[in-house]
């Protein structure tokens, strides 16, 4: 089972349908399943008919996946977003800043880092050190 984790806390899974991967996907396919090496611009010409992708974090020290996403939504992919795996909460402002719209957590990773965790890190926007630079300049 899954935790999702969203700007407030800890919710449940909400996406009923199926995931296909790069190797699977069809003209049905409504959600993509995307490894954190996957080459983006393969995902850039079916990414507009796509309601959800899902990039997967094999580790928490493995960060290919913020710029996959942050690519993602330079291209104009406008649907939802999703970080799974290995995100801690120390890295749910980097994944909100990156595009993620939420994170898919194990259970055990929610025991081990409490919805609190999460929560204190939701105010991603108001803790951006680039912000704060360029006000000071």
């Amino acid at each position: 089972m899954s935790v999702i984790v969203t700007d407030k806390g800890f919710g449940p899974e909400t996406w009923t349908g199926a995931f296909d991967t790069a190797e699977t996907i069809s003209a049905e396919t409504a959600a993509l399943d995307v490894a954190s090496d996957q080459d983006p611009l393969p995902l850039l010409a079916a990414a507009p008919l796509l309601a959800m992708i899902r990039v997967d974090f094999p580790s928490f020290a493995d960060g290919r996946g913020f710029t996959l996403a942050r690519r993602l939504r330079l291209a104009g992919y406008k649907g939802r977003l999703r970080a799974r795996g290995h995100v801690i909460a120390d890295q749910y402002a980097m994944a909100r800043r990156s595009g993620f719209d939420e994170v898919e957590i194990s259970e055990e990773l929610a025991a081990r880092q409490p919805e609190g965790d999460w929560v204190f890190r939701a105010d991603w926007q108001a803790h951006d050190y680039q912000s704060r630079l360029r006000a000071s300049a």
